[in-house]
């Protein structure tokens, strides 16, 4: 899982990422290919 300061620019890197906030961090899913899991916070 990469931390990054944009998850803006990796939404698009794939059409299945989805952003997800939990416990006040932001992250982004992809249950088609994981290695595009990352989160922000």
């Amino acid at each position: 899982m990469k931390i990054v300061n944009s998850l803006k620019s990796l939404k698009k890197r794939d059409k299945n990422c989805r952003i997800v906030r939990r416990r006040g961090r932001a992250f982004i899913i992809n249950k088609v290919n994981p290695r595009y899991k990352a989160r922000q916070g």
